[in-house]
């Protein structure tokens, strides 16, 4: 019996065929996207000189349905900011505020606030009196009691010399308002550089210490200065004598009378006892009790000064030492120091001439003060 005859599959035609098929399948695929891709290509529209601007207009509007939206956050972001900073701003002031004017606080943060924005404290007449000006006295005032004489004002006895410090303190800077004012009305002025002379007087009689970093150190020690701040006092100083100066006319012509007198030949002594208002030296011929050293404290440094230039038997002219009109007299000299004699008028005080405009124009408080004293202390 014959086997079967069993056919064999033909693999190597079944293989060609399915490697057709799939190259027949490929391109059909690729067909399929070059076909999508000039589909694509033909609907891209063409750009023309006579379309372009049609054209620019379309990309805009798709983009503007972004940029929109952007630039309205960042309007918002910047009114949320303005916002935030405005709050800040108006809670910092209104704290500020309270601390000066309800508080009355004296602090180094407050007083530094105060340097920048001009708070007042009063008014004087006319002139605004800062908040800065009154720190300025009684912080000077309150750190030469807690340094030098060991004050506590959290005390009992501290707050009640606080609060005469501070009406010192106002008293002052109120008086300064008004001397401005009679400067102005006046044409009284001093400039820097008279401030800047008073200083270097003061230094060649060793009475600002004996170098520039012990002044330095006395100032900051003693009152919390620096050399800006000395001067900002100096300049007020002499603003105010060179105001009575001016408006002392009888004293200006009370020395003149003496210096005319002494000048024509009459007799030192004679005259002093005639025009002078020391009553300790008038009887003496006008003459000090004890010599006098180019250091001597007890001596104004434009007194020493002169008499330094004077020889024996010279006498000098008007000397203005901003409280009073001096003539001075050399009789004798022994090395440094001076035997001599004086006639001095007293200039008056610039209360007299404050209280009279204070009168004229009050003083409108923005503060609560204890009474003003008649005459604060310097």
């Amino acid at each position: 019996m014959k086997k079967p005859k069993i056919k064999k599959p033909n693999l190597k035609g079944a293989a060609s065929k399915s490697v057709e098929k799939a190259k027949n399948l490929n391109l059909r695929r690729r067909k399929t996207t070059e076909q999508k891709v000039d589909e694509a290509i033909s609907n891209v529209p063409r750009i023309t000189n006579e379309t372009v601007n049609e054209h620019r207009e379309d990309v805009l509007s798709s983009a503007r349905k972004y940029i929109y939206p952007l630039q309205h956050s960042k309007h918002k972001i910047v009114r949320i900011s303005l916002g935030i900073f405005a709050a800040v701003v108006l809670t910092f002031l209104v704290l500020t505020t309270l601390s000066l004017y309800k508080f009355q606080s004296t602090g180094g943060f407050v007083y530094d606030v105060t340097k920048v924005l001009p708070y007042p404290v009063a008014k004087a007449g006319s002139s605004w009196v800062s908040y800065e000006s009154y720190l300025f006295e009684i912080r000077r005032n309150m750190h030469y009691y807690t340094t030098q004489q060991q004050s506590d004002f959290s005390t009992k006895d501290g707050k009640a010399q606080l609060k005469l410090l501070k009406a010192q303190a106002m008293a002052q800077v109120v008086e300064d308002a008004y001397v401005k004012q009679l400067a102005q009305q006046n044409g009284v002025t001093v400039s820097d550089k008279q401030v800047d002379e008073q200083i270097t007087l003061l230094q060649n009689q060793n009475r600002l210490g004996n170098n520039p970093r012990v002044f330095r150190d006395v100032l900051s020690q003693y009152w919390g200065w620096n050399e800006a701040d000395f001067k900002r006092e100096l300049k007020q100083q002499l603003l105010k004598q060179a105001v009575v100066t001016k408006l002392d006319t009888q004293a200006n012509q009370q020395a003149s009378k003496a210096l005319v007198a002494v000048k024509s030949g009459q007799d030192f002594g004679q005259v002093a006892a005639q025009y002078s208002d020391d009553a300790q030296t008038k009887g003496t011929g006008g003459q000090y009790p004890n010599p006098i050293a180019s250091n001597d404290r007890n001596i104004s440094p434009a007194i020493t000064a002169e008499l330094a230039k004077l020889k024996p038997g010279e006498t000098s002219g008007i000397i203005n030492t901003g409280y009073t009109l001096e003539i001075v007299k050399v009789i004798e000299k022994n090395g440094d120091s001076v035997k001599a004699a004086h006639i001095q008028i007293n200039l008056k005080d610039i209360s007299a001439y404050t209280a009279k405009l204070q009168k004229e124009k009050p003083v409108h408080y923005y503060i609560k003060v204890e009474k003003q004293p008649a005459q604060p202390q310097q």
